[in-house]
């Protein structure tokens, strides 16, 4: 019986531990990246340099 139980725990515990593994596609790293370059730029174009205060992949905002 205690072989069954280690064994069970060992399978489950094998299986919970590869179930947490995620990693997004790389597509995704690459377009959030191209997309924070081209607010970046539009950021700088519009509030000018030194008066940025925040930029993401889908806004900007001025000092």
């Amino acid at each position: 019986m205690n072989r069954y139980a280690a064994l069970t725990f060992a399978l489950c515990a094998s299986l919970l531990t590869a179930a947490c593994v995620f990693a997004p596609p790389s597509s995704v790293r690459i377009n959030d990246s191209a997309e924070l370059a081209r607010m970046s730029e539009q950021a700088l174009k519009t509030c000018g340099e030194g008066q940025v205060k925040e930029v993401s992949t889908r806004s900007f905002s001025c000092k």
